[in-house]
């Protein structure tokens, strides 16, 4: 017997007429699949799991999505629903009735290899992070940090992220006025060794 999660018979008591028999046969195919799959909430969706997530499924108000976890690595998935599908509808699609739904085999042949995925511990790649564009600062800030050395010095020490703070700061001011104030706000800080968000910090 699988785990099953009362919150999903809730879930799926409280969904639109349409949705219930949709999000039944998805449940029911999902742990014919995988005895062993275990029921959550994620998100305030239902999901499943074993050993990590699987998959998951939501009801909206027009239409269900169902999607996997390692979509990525599952073989032929993309053939089955299409490059133009968008990720915010699922991997299959907009659902809205049980007739979108690939043919039962279909589906549990791609459920079972998600859950082996899972089994076998096999990760997603990780996505390559972004290359850090070259942060200006304006003259006007240069001239203020040279004014005070220790400002200029503990600004340089600042990571990446704590500089591009203060610079998107600046740049968000809707007049000079407040672009002015907040530099100068920022050189008082920046001289103390502080952040641009200091106050939220622990």
């Amino acid at each position: 017997m699988g785990k099953y999660d009362n919150r999903i018979d809730l879930y799926i008591d409280n969904a639109a007429a349409f949705a219930q028999p949709i999000l039944n046969h998805l449940r029911m195919l999902v742990h014919e699949a995988c005895p062993e799959i275990i029921e959550t909430i994620k998100w305030g969706c239902p999901h499943f799991d074993y050993k990590g997530p699987v998959c998951g499924m939501a009801a909206f108000k027009n239409h269900c999505s169902f999607g996997f976890w390692k979509a990525s690595l599952i073989p032929d998935l993309r053939h089955l629903t299409g490059e133009d599908k968008p990720h915010s509808m699922g991997h299959l699609g907009k659902l809205e009735s049980v007739e979108d739904l690939p043919g039962d085999d279909v589906l549990i042949t791609y459920i079972q290899n998600a859950v082996i995925l899972n089994k076998e511990g096999v990760k997603v790649p990780k996505k390559p992070a972004a290359p850090k564009v070259a942060l200006q600062v304006p003259d006007d800030f240069v001239e203020r940090l040279v004014s005070v050395p220790q400002a200029g010095i503990n600004f340089e020490k600042f990571s990446y992220s704590q500089k591009k703070d203060y610079l998107e700061w600046f740049s968000e001011a809707k007049t000079e006025a407040t672009r002015n104030k907040r530099m100068d706000t920022a050189l008082e800080w920046i001289t103390e060794g502080k952040s641009r968000n200091w106050k939220y910090q622990r």
